[in-house]
């Protein structure tokens, strides 16, 4: 008598009826963000803060030089949501045709003069002369090349007046990040940082900063950019959003931020 086997058949059954496979939720819906330096702290609590609402997108985050990403999206660099410290950035990838939407401005920008707890320099009376001091050999800004912190802070030691006795001591940073690094690392005895990462909580307990006046340097508006060929559109917007929305813009200006007059609406 001639066997007839089943289990082929059994398997093709099986395999009909099992789901197809799919992409896991966390990489259909991860977004890749370039978000500049002076955000890390900021932009991870929003996003934490907001990950209830966003529907489970996960924002992949790079931290770095806003002038240094936006020569790489130009070049091609696959990200979906460009969070620069320099609206300008945005607003020149949007003309080369590089934009999924309209250029958005989330926040302005401030600068703080910073140094270690130990240091003895009177930076609450002198402000940014005390620069000048003879202790202080050297003075980490963000490099004013590419780096729109460097170029802020440059711009303050010009308008108040030490620019010129200072120079020789400048260290630069690939970004304002870096910058903070350098003095906190004891790699200089002061810095020209972001004022919000002044006041993150490392840096707020390993040292001492005063705010340097806004009318000391162009007022640096931040904008962003959902960028042409994004992976999932949707899920850039979503955080877009979530960055613009009450609670957003509440733990920017936590962190240090002055919110532009009127953001544009998502």
């Amino acid at each position: 008598m001639r066997r007839v086997s089943f289990l082929p058949s059994i398997l093709a059954v099986i395999r009909l009826c099992a789901p197809a496979p799919v992409l896991s939720e966390a990489l259909t819906r991860e977004v890749r963000v370039a978000a500049a330096a002076d955000l890390e702290f900021a932009l991870d609590a929003v996003f934490a803060a907001t990950a209830a609402s966003t529907g489970g997108i996960r924002p992949a985050v790079t931290y770095g030089s806003s002038g240094s990403f936006y020569a790489q999206i130009e070049n091609g660099a696959p990200y979906d949501l460009f969070l620069s410290a320099d609206a300008d950035y945005p607003r020149r990838l949007a003309a080369k045709g590089l934009a999924d939407g309209e250029p958005f401005l989330y926040a302005v920008g401030r600068i703080a003069l910073w140094v270690p707890a130990s240091s003895k320099v009177d930076i609450e009376g002198l402000g940014l002369r005390a620069l000048l001091e003879p202790s202080i050999l050297k003075i980490a800004i963000a490099n004013p090349r590419h780096a729109p912190y460097g170029r802020a802070a440059e711009a303050a030691m010009k308008s108040l007046g030490v620019y010129d006795g200072v120079k020789e001591k400048l260290v630069l940073g690939e970004n304002v990040a870096q910058a903070a690094q350098f003095v906190e690392s004891g790699a200089a005895e002061a810095g020209v940082i972001a004022l919000s990462l002044a006041l993150a909580p490392r840096m707020r307990s390993a040292g001492r900063h005063v705010e340097l006046p806004t009318g000391s340097y162009p007022r640096m508006d931040q904008g962003g950019l959902v960028l042409k060929g994004a992976r999932d559109p949707a899920a850039a917007r979503t955080l877009r959003d979530a960055l613009l929305g009450p609670r957003g813009r509440e733990l920017l200006k936590e962190h240090g931020f002055t919110l532009p007059a009127a953001a544009p609406a998502p």
